[in-house]
Parts: C-alpha cells; structure tokens; sequence
C-alpha cells in the first residue's frame, strides 16, 4: 500500500464539486464588483455581480458582507484564475420565478426599481429579476421621454410570465386607471354644484384650460374664466399652476367649473356705480360699425353708439376711435337686468355740461398708471359681432 502524499490528504480532506450542483458558502471578502466565498472546495468560489443579480448598478458591499451565508450554483469548478465560477443569481432566479409567478397567479401589486430606460420601456429589477414594462403600458398618457423613471420605484402589476422564455411583461397603466377611476368615484360623490375647491390646472386649450381637482378633470370653459372678458387661457394660465374653481354643473361624470365667483360680481354694485346720468371713464375694448364697445372695468362693457361719438357726424367708430383709447361719457341707459349700459360723449356737450366734468365727479376703476391694463385692451383683436349689441 503506497502511502499517501501531503497533497493527495489535503485534496482528500475536501469535499467534490460538479458543475451545476448547489452549494453552500461563506463570504469572506466582498468588493462592489464581486463576493469570494468558501465554499468547503480546495478552492474558494467567487460571485460577480452579473451573477449575484440583474441591478448592473448594484454594490454588492450594500447587500453582503463577510460571514454571511449564501447559495450558489457551480458555473465552472475552474474559472481559468483558481477559483470557483459560482452564481446566486440562478439559485435565486428560480425563488424568484415562482414568487413572480404566484404574483402573477394573484394579481398581486409589486414594487421594483427602474433600472434602465431602454428603447420601447422600462427594464425594471424585482427581487433580482428583470422584468419589461413596455412604454405602451408605463403610463395611461402617452410619454415621449421615459427617462424621468430611471432609478426610481415604481409600482406595477405582472401581466405576462413565460420564464421559459425569459418573457416576464409589467403592466402599470391598467393599475394609475383603476386608481383614477376610483378616486374620480369618490370626487363625484363628494362635490356638488356650487361647492368652491382648490384644483390644479391640467392642460389648456383654446377654448378652456382642464383642471384636476384631485380625482377627476373639470373644464374651466373660456367664457368662465372671469367676469370680465379672457381673449386667450394660454396667456392667463399655465399648467401646474393651483386655482381655486367653483363647481358650475355636474353632468354625468362631466365636470364643468366657473371662476365667476357671486361675490364678485361686478354687476352687483352697476345700479348704482353707473346710474343714468353718471360720467364714466372707460377704455374702447373694441370697434363694430354701429358703434365701440367702451370696458368700464373687468365683466362690464357698454355701448357707445356712432351716433353718440361727437356732435359732428362719424361716418364709423374706427375714424375717430381705436382700441386702447381711454374716453369720458354719460350713462344715458342702463339694464342690469339684460347688464346692458349706453353711453353717450354728444351728452356732455349738453346745455347742463357748460363746463369739462370735474375729475372727483367721473366714475372709474382706472388712473393715469395702470399703462398694463391699457396694454392687455389694445392687445384684444376687433370683433364685429351682431350678438354684442
């Protein structure tokens, strides 16, 4: 009998390994880009962090450390450096398939961190496992640039697990619309007509600006938007921007919504600010051939009719008038009822206005200053409109 060498007994004292047999080891040295593990081998294993998990980005010093305990399958007994080619991430991958795949059985909400935007979605890591959240299905708009969801978590349900072939689909836009649905539910059962809440204004469109009012959109229409006259929301708004809106009408799960809040409504106080006989000043809003449209103040326009420009005879309002100009007339009519007002500057000229109305005696919400608010009324385009009249 050949006795044996120091070798040979060092060699027999460890235990045998074979490619793809599941081992168990100690770590004993850990760097971000790998782990060495003793794995009870003549050789220790090593983990890159390609075989640790899918995360590219991961520090592995953040996950293991010296002593821990883990699980490994043999990739290669000789890794051509000495050492033992050992992968966790397969060990894991098959924990993993079956809890993605009772996530997916039960419909279940998961969490997982975006780890790359890549062409057509999301590569997303959950649990070490790589799943597809295609762009069609990230959000329930349609979103250009999805790099925004880099690094972060997101929430998502899995709708497609074929691990076979490697096919594991998430699907997060069913899950923001189910949401939605549900808060909208609880909105409209909440609001009604004439209730003042605090939203967010949306988007905006020539006609209106949408405004989420936390669960569901409401249309803050044009016409809406103040008691005086709006030419265009994209110039009065912006979108993020916090408004306070009141509840105008519910119409089915339509929402439309006012800014013409009661309280300020300059009519209120016109049976009295612009009584027949009173001398207003104002500014020509804008020109028709009958006559100018003179803005009192915001929500309260009046006529100034041809044959009421000059005691000499206007052929039109635009040979002597232009958009922007500030005039002092008489209230010769007044209709709050039908909010009409009519205003005449052949009045003033009257045997009773011998002289020029004193400043103290004119009624107006302007001053010399407000050079802003002259700017904004010559801005607004001419209109000739038979319903105006």
């Amino acid at each position: 009998m050949s006795e044996m060498s120091f070798e040979d007994m060092l060699n027999e004292s460890f235990k045998t390994i074979r490619t793809g047999e599941v081992v168990t080891g100690k770590v004993i040295d850990v760097k971000p880009e790998y782990i060495i593990v003793n794995i009870g081998y003549k050789s220790d294993g090593i983990i890159t962090r390609n075989d640790y998990s899918a995360d590219s980005s991961l520090d592995l010093t953040t996950v293991v450390k010296p002593g821990d305990e883990l699980e490994a399958k043999v990739r290669k007994v000789n890794d051509g450096e000495g050492l033992v080619s050992l992968s966790h991430r397969d060990v894991m991958s098959e924990k993993v398939n079956q809890r993605i795949k009772e996530a997916f059985e039960n419909k279940e909400l998961i969490t997982g961190k975006v780890d790359k935007v890549v062409n057509g979605g999301l590569s997303v890591i959950f649990e070490g496992a790589r799943i597809f959240i295609p762009a069609s299905l990230v959000s329930d708009v349609f979103e250009r640039d999805l790099s925004k969801y880099a690094g972060t978590d997101i929430e998502f349900v899995i709708t497609e697990f074929n691990p076979q072939k490697r096919r594991i689909i998430g699907d997060r836009k069913h899950l923001i619309l189910e949401r939605k649905a549900a808060a909208k539910e609880a909105l409209l059962a909440t609001i009604k007509e004439g209730d003042v809440i605090d939203g967010v204004v949306k988007n905006i469109t020539d006609f209106g600006a949408f405004v989420d009012l936390g669960g569901a959109d409401g249309l803050l229409h044009i016409s809406e938007m103040s008691w005086g006259r709006t030419e265009n929301p994209k110039k009065v708004y912006k979108p993020g921007q916090e408004l306070r809106v009141m509840i105008k009408e519910i119409n089915g799960d339509k929402i439309a919504l006012t800014r013409k809040f009661p309280d300020e409504n300059p009519w209120v106080l016109a049976l009295t600010k612009y009584a027949v006989g009173n001398i207003v000043r104002g500014r020509v809003a804008r020109l028709a051939d009958f006559g100018a449209f003179i803005n009192l103040e915001p929500g309260i326009d009046a006529l100034l009719h041809v044959s009421q420009i000059s005691n000499e005879r206007v052929e039109k309002p635009a040979d002597v008038l232009k958009v922007g100009d500030e005039i002092v007339a008489k209230v010769t009519e007044l209709n709050a009822a039908d909010k009409k007002i009519s205003l005449s500057i052949k009045a003033l000229n009257a045997p009773e206005h011998k002289e020029a109305p004193k400043e103290e005696d004119v009624v107006s919400v302007y001053t010399d200053t407000e050079d802003e608010a002259a700017e904004e009324v010559a801005a607004e385009t001419v209109e000739e409109t038979a319903d105006a009249e």
